[in-house]
């Protein structure tokens, strides 16, 4: 592949020398180019933004079936009951690992062999388009790299971020209560400090050393290579080091992730890139760039706790308000909307938006309904709340009411999300209507196994052909809105959306409307009452089919429409 000349590469010598001194930078390029130039890409997948485009966010082993690999387990899964709703799979890293469910990697380059192998991975996007993590921020502890590191192996004396335990670091924004160094001891008795933002088996990378963004592109290619259209920059706000400061969101980030862009660019531009930075809202929202040189897509963290909020408050009034902030810098990027992951619900994004009280009523709410909160230490070393450990199901959904009421309230969660600009990313376990796993939660003393149950796939799908059963309810209703929103290009996440707060905020109103004309009308019941609204639009509910006439509407408890006006605007 001959690149000289080629654009892409303006950018990234413009981005090495932001970060390096000139000769460092001139080296760095010289062997970034020869990877660039190596490179092996398969052909695209078309048209990621697009109301057709849905991602499903999974574990490779969520889905087990004795005797086969799970990679091959959700392969079935996927092609016999989700292969008309869903084009876009997100598996969790799949690497080898020791710790943090995953994302303690000991080998970015391998499959972790429980999983399967390279040839799952490849299969599965042949027939959908997937998600790798990038989990660069830090490696495992008991990872080669690491060990080459503490032998001080040539080409990895600084592969790792080391500092003196008396340099003042108590700016550091920190996103754990855990030790933000750990000592270390070499193969010739001297003990060291490694930086460790999340945990003592997760050290983090030095990407002063050029030789350490070298090994990542490598593994940038490489996951290209087999097959990844879309990669997520897991926790990558924190790259960067610089004692004095906080430690987060610096400028030597934002000119890696700049890189990692142009990089990409150079050799595989329908790869997207999405940035993981659950912070509040302003701070997440610069991972944009200017809309052509970061992240193509950036999660919506805010989502989730505002939502839960206004649900079980029965008022989006602050959720309208918020919604009718958001933009992004080009038609080109998109917010990546979800509800749940495999992490718990953030709640640093609603900084800011929600008062003490209603953050203090959202941990009461978690409490009662079985769910954990987990804490980040701050820089006076008090604990403030991090996240949320519960279901999305549970936040949603009152336990004092009939199974199918709680479907109805976590189905509407899960409609807002979908109806809003955007492309959509459902957690498996959302899809799937499950519950807290407090016994998995209990058994292994990690709050995010709340959220993270392994399913026997066969006793799953007897469950999902039991009509009756809460998770046949909600995995056909789900079914239902992907479909009614892949068929209606209002919800394309370029068209446009105006949000409202009806009723006293017991009703949310959301127009979305295409520049060719098309245009939805979004109405959720956000109340346990019926509520009427008015100055609906004559149309057709793209969820039941139902007819409307222009005028007034009455909403039952919870109910959701989704009403495709007649006349286009």
């Amino acid at each position: 592949m001959n690149l000289t000349h080629f654009e892409p590469l303006a950018r990234l010598r413009a981005c090495l020398a932001e970060i390096y001194d000139p000769h460092t930078a001139d080296s760095a390029y010289a062997g970034l180019v020869a990877r660039l130039e190596s490179a092996v890409v398969p052909p695209a997948r078309p048209d990621f933004l697009s109301e057709r485009s849905l991602m499903l966010i999974t574990y490779g082993d969520t889905l087990q079936r004795a005797g086969e690999a799970p990679l091959r387990t959700l392969h079935h899964f996927l092609r016999e009951r989700l292969a008309d709703v869903i084009d876009s799979v997100h598996i969790l890293p799949f690497y080898p690992w020791t710790s943090d469910d995953g994302f303690s990697v000991t080998d970015y380059h391998a499959v972790d062999p429980a999983l399967g192998t390279w040839d799952d991975i490849q299969a599965l996007s042949a027939d959908f388009r997937l998600m790798f993590d990038a989990v660069i921020n830090h490696m495992s502890a008991q990872s080669a790299w690491f060990a080459a590191f503490l032998r001080g192996d040539s080409g990895y004396e600084r592969r790792f971020f080391t500092e003196s335990p008396n340099t003042d670091l108590r700016g550091v924004t920190r996103p754990r209560t855990s030790p933000l160094l750990t000592p270390f001891t070499r193969p010739d008795g001297t003990t060291i400090h490694v930086w460790t933002t999340f945990s003592a088996d997760q050290v983090d990378l030095d990407y002063r050393d050029p030789a350490t963004l070298l090994a990542i592109i490598d593994v940038l290619l490489d996951y290209v290579a087999k097959g990844a259209q879309i990669i997520r920059l897991d926790a990558i706000a924190y790259l960067w080091k610089v004692a004095g400061t906080t430690c987060i969101h610096l400028p030597q980030t934002h000119a890696l992730i700049r890189l990692l862009r142009a990089a990409l660019d150079a050799v595989a531009p329908h790869v997207t890139l999405i940035t993981e930075t659950n912070v509040p809202h302003a701070e997440n929202i610069a991972y944009f760039g200017d809309g052509t040189n970061e992240a193509q897509l950036v999660y919506n963290f805010t989502l989730p706790p505002l939502l839960m909020h206004s649900l079980c408050t029965g008022n989006a009034e602050k959720l309208a308000v918020w919604i009718n902030t958001l933009r992004t810098p080009t038609t080109q990027t998109a917010f990546l909307n979800f509800t749940a992951s495999h992490d718990g619900i953030g709640v640093r994004p609603v900084e800011g938006i929600l008062t003490a009280d209603e953050l203090a009523g959202l941990i009461r709410l978690t409490m009662e309904r079985g769910g954990r909160v987990s804490y980040r230490r701050n820089p006076d070393g008090s604990d403030s709340p991090y996240e949320l450990n519960l279901t999305y199901v549970d936040a949603a959904a009152d336990p004092a009411q009939p199974l199918a009421v709680q479907a109805r309230q976590f189905l509407l969660t899960q409609a807002v999300m979908l109806a809003l600009a955007g492309v959509p990313a459902v957690y498996i376990h959302s899809l799937l209507g499950s519950r807290n796993d407090v016994h998995g939660m209990e058994s292994s003393g990690i709050n995010r196994r709340i959220n993270r149950t392994k399913l026997d796939v066969d006793t799953l799908i007897r469950e999902l052909e039991t009509p009756d059963s809460f998770r046949a309810q909600v995995f056909a209703g789900y079914r239902q809105l992907i479909r009614a929103r892949r068929g209606c290009a209002a919800f394309h996440p370029a068209a446009g959306q105006v949000a409202y707060a009806l009723n006293g905020g017991r009703v949310l109103r959301l127009d979305r409307t295409h520049p060719a004309g098309e245009r939805v009308a979004c109405l959720f019941n956000l109340s346990g009452a019926a509520q009427n609204v008015g100055s609906v639009p004559g149309g057709t509910c793209l969820i039941t089919g139902q007819s409307f006439v222009p005028g007034d509407l009455t909403l039952a408890p919870y109910a959701v429409h989704w009403v495709k006006a007649d006349e286009p605007s």
